[in-house]
């Protein structure tokens, strides 16, 4: 997919959502860029609250998107055409908890591509993806260019507090610590990376 498609699907559907459908926010990779961080190469997420699953996929059908229904029972997924991949990603649980109202009314609202959408501020999203780091999906490599970049709008304390439970997440933490990442932190010792 292009950064042109993908930023072509994300304006047709926020622009859609905002216009017809329920409450939603900008969520993922695209929110973290919503704030600074690099640009993604992958598909655009969106969180609406798990009750309006429904109006959502409806409301996107209605602007043209073909809307699948993968098997897994947290997101729907909506392509730009029939036979065109699905780009955006719709969830309505993230890390297994489902997406509630508070979660969106707390999003900021952003300038997007021309479009004023609420956006999941950068600590939300630093928390469910460091939540979601396991055994099997722990890739440090793509979160340190978004960390860096979003760092001073960060609270890095609630963010260890909030993982104290996943030693995934608490490690690189303390990378980020000893990396200089987070410099409210002091680390036993300090790594150098240039």
């Amino acid at each position: 997919m292009s950064p042109e498609d993908l930023r072509e699907a994300l304006r047709r559907a926020a622009s859609a959502l905002k216009a017809d459908g329920p409450p939603f926010a900008l969520a993922g990779s695209f929110a973290l860029w919503a704030h600074g961080a690099p640009e993604p190469s992958h598909d655009v997420d969106f969180v609406v609250a798990e009750s309006d699953v429904e109006a959502a996929a409806a409301t996107l059908a209605k602007a043209g998107f073909d809307i699948r229904r993968p098997p897994e029972d947290w997101l729907f997924k909506a392509a730009l055409s029939v036979d065109g991949p699905a780009v955006v990603d719709v969830l309505h649980k993230i890390n297994r908890v489902p997406v509630g109202p508070d979660m969106i009314a707390d999003a900021t609202s952003l300038d997007v591509l021309a479009l004023s959408i609420p956006v999941l501020t950068p600590a939300q999203v630093m928390l469910q993806k460091l939540r979601s780091l396991h055994e099997h999906h722990c890739d440090y490599a793509k979160l340190f260019p978004v960390v860096r970049a979003v760092r001073e709008q960060l609270d890095w304390t609630q963010l260890r507090t909030e993982t104290a439970d996943n030693p995934f997440a608490t490690t690189f933490l303390d990378l980020c610590a000893r990396l200089g990442i987070d410099a409210h932190h002091t680390p036993d010792s300090q790594l150098t990376c240039s």
